[in-house]
């Protein structure tokens, strides 16, 4: 537990009050989640140390208009018929039949939503890491040169970063992160993503801290919250 000394008329950072924890959603709300979770906050990470090409899938695979649970069908499929670790990356043919047939979420089947798409961003991707491999050891290059490929913006490049590295130098920051952190005024209300990622995250990464929160924890709370709250 961390040892806050705020009171509810405190501002956390500027113009941002703490307020109170039973106010949704309040930074004291926030404080108040992330001491419940304690270290870790996997909602949507693959698994830990699985190697790049399987988290670069897994990331390529979600985002907008996915849901998680979809999202994390279609790389469980891809991933048992072998095709992130064969020895030659499958044409965007081959992985777009994988992705065409229906999958199993919840004892249902659903049709996963774009299946040429992701399959040819994830064919570029996947024979790019393997012919040129990006540096890790520095977050915010390794998110650059991710940026470079197609389908890969600011918050998709962020997400891979955070589930290879586990790196709090970089935010993932969604719609439902921005809904949450413009209702308390932590984001002004013309911020837009992906045009701002780079603002908002400083702004989101001076929170953390103010909050004596990891990056990784807070913005996974507030992403499943919302994402709750709000659909």
């Amino acid at each position: 537990m961390h040892h806050r000394r705020f009171e509810p008329e405190d501002e956390v950072v500027p113009g941002v009050r703490y307020g109170r924890q039973e106010w949704v959603p309040t930074p004291a709300f926030w404080a108040a989640m992330a001491d419940l979770e304690g270290g870790e906050a996997d909602d949507y990470v693959s698994p830990m140390g699985t190697p790049l090409a399987e988290d670069l899938a897994f990331c390529l695979l979600g985002g907008f208009g996915v849901k998680m649970e979809l999202n994390r069908a279609a790389w469980e499929r891809l991933d048992t018929v072998g095709a992130l670790r064969a020895n030659d990356v499958p044409s965007a043919v081959e992985f777009e039949d994988l992705l065409s047939e229906p999958l199993l979420v919840n004892g249902r089947l659903h049709k996963y939503r774009y299946p040429k798409q992701r399959a040819g961003r994830l064919n570029v991707a996947l024979n790019s890491i393997r012919n040129s491999p990006p540096d890790t050891n520095d977050p915010i290059s390794f998110r650059n040169n991710l940026m470079e490929l197609p389908g890969i913006g600011p918050k998709t490049a962020s997400w891979i970063v955070r589930n290879h590295v586990g790196s709090d130098e970089v935010a993932i920051l969604d719609v439902h992160v921005l809904r949450a952190g413009t209702m308390i005024g932590l984001f002004p209300e013309t911020y837009r993503l992906p045009r701002d990622y780079e603002a908002l995250e400083r702004k989101f990464l001076r929170f953390a801290q103010a909050l004596q929160i990891r990056t990784s924890i807070l913005d996974a709370i507030m992403w499943r919250e919302m994402r709750i709250l709000f659909g």
